[in-house]
């Protein structure tokens, strides 16, 4: 089945009459009757009733012109969409945990681009939606973290997707909490001295795993915990309920205010430190377009890699 003939049938329906669709359509009659029959042929239905009269649409044939017209109709709108290349924008995506540099280096990429002329997407959002964004072709780079404890995981599902991690910056752990919490004057933290105190982490979704987890030392008990599914509600919770979270300590404050602060956390017997190693995805064996190339240029800046 062709495109020419879906467009056959639908001008034949509309007319109901072989002979003046031909006309219409610029083709010999015999030609147009022929196609029908192969297309018929094909489907294994009767499309038309044919008489002295003309042709009339048979019941098969009243669903089949139901979704050829659905085709047909987004073949145009295709063709009205590409058929001025000049109008077209550019597209640029991001998929990323929940991470603020990720963020202020997409709006310094924005800043030196005419919005006008590309269209860009910024994307935090589950652990699991950055790898498959980025498999899909939805977004071009991925920002995620690898730990000791996950990387074996991860770099399986980026192996089957096709993709390749890219390092950027090791991290310790820091907990991330508001500048009015009683532990927030502290030099460092150990890990008994959050027990009184809700842990704050981002969903994941119905295939949650630790793996996925966004934060480091995921695989410790804590005795509260509370998910949210957006940095803003993170926040919130951090000053209502004097919650915290675990992070890599690099924060903008331009973009979540100077409200909150990150101290070390002090590793102990029981609980090592663990390291954050934090990069990019990218599908594998392709080079970047100049607009990912930019915006890895400002992710680098603000991390203060060379």
């Amino acid at each position: 089945m062709t495109l020419q003939q879906i467009r056959y049938a639908i001008t034949i329906a509309e007319i109901g009459s072989l002979n003046k669709a031909a006309e219409i359509l610029y083709i010999a009659q015999p030609s147009l009757t022929g196609s029908m029959q192969e297309l018929e042929r094909e489907l294994g239905i009767t499309i038309f009733n044919r008489s002295g009269r003309g042709v009339t649409l048979t019941a098969d044939g009243i669903e089949f012109l139901q979704y050829a017209k659905q085709i047909y109709s987004q073949y145009e709108d295709l063709i009205e969409k590409y058929k001025d290349p000049k109008s077209l924008k550019k597209k640029f995506g991001v998929s990323t945990q929940h991470y603020s540099f990720a963020v202020k280096a997409f709006v310094e990429l924005v800043k030196s681009f005419d919005t006008s002329f590309y269209e860009f997407a910024i994307r935090e959002t589950k652990t699991k939606d950055v790898i498959n964004d980025v498999a899909s072709m939805k977004s071009e780079i991925g920002i995620l973290y690898l730990s000791d404890f996950n990387r074996a995981a991860i770099n399986k599902l980026l192996r089957t997707a096709g993709l390749e991690f890219h390092h950027l910056i090791n991290c310790q752990a820091y907990v991330y909490l508001w500048s009015g919490h009683p532990l927030s004057k502290k030099s460092s933290i150990r890990f008994e001295e959050l027990s009184d105190y809700p842990c704050l982490s981002f969903e994941q979704g119905d295939t949650s795993s630790f793996y996925f987890a966004e934060e480091i030392l995921s695989t410790s008990e804590y005795l509260r915990t509370i998910k949210a599914n957006d940095r803003a509600t993170m926040l919130n919770l951090m000053i209502g309920l004097n919650g915290y979270t675990l992070c890599s300590g690099i924060i903008c404050e331009e973009l979540n205010g100077d409200d909150y602060v990150a101290v070390p956390f002090e590793a102990d017997s029981a609980r090592e430190n663990s390291v954050m190693d934090i990069g990019y995805i990218t599908r594998k064996n392709i080079l970047l377009s100049n607009i990912g190339q930019k915006y890895i240029e400002e992710t680098k800046k603000y991390l203060q890699i060379k």
